[in-house]
């Protein structure tokens, strides 16, 4: 959904979820893979949308799962304004059960993304890009130190 910012540019909103699941006490974060790009379930907002529901929304469009845990609660974090003027606001959600799947997307015809992964907290640091460690740095403190 576009927006304007102070300088007149626009400004395209995205909403995703930094999914977790835990392997004992060590936490395992979901990574899609679209091309060479490595980041976590996002997209648009769809109009007068709310950034929650978005969020909740495209990781369930992007990897059918359902029934995510707010464990951490309603904090998120916003990127910085990247390519052609998006900005992803991210929330973390505990997906502790169901298989994940890359469903065909209706306006592609085929999934939106070519692989996914459950990944190390070291392993998800080495596939991303500075905008999006930003992002898992603050999801591992969250988790790490609640409240």
């Amino acid at each position: 959904m576009p927006t304007r910012n102070s300088t007149d540019k626009p400004v395209t909103r995205a909403a995703g979820v930094v999914p977790v699941r835990f392997a004992g006490d060590a936490p395992r974060f979901l990574l899609l893979r679209c091309f060479s790009y490595w980041d976590f379930p996002k997209g648009e907002l769809e109009p007068d949308e709310e950034p929650l529901a978005a969020a909740l929304r495209e990781a369930e469009e992007e990897t059918s799962l359902t029934g995510l845990s707010l464990r951490w609660g309603e904090d998120w974090i916003e990127t910085e304004r990247y390519g052609r003027g998006k900005i992803a606001r991210y929330y973390i959600a505990e997906a502790a059960h169901g298989d994940v799947t890359l469903p065909v997307s209706a306006e592609l015809g085929r999934p939106e993304h070519d692989e996914w992964r459950w990944v190390s907290a070291e392993e998800a640091d080495a596939l991303l890009n500075p905008r999006l460690r930003r992002v898992l740095a603050w999801a591992r403190a969250r988790i790490e130190h609640p409240g």
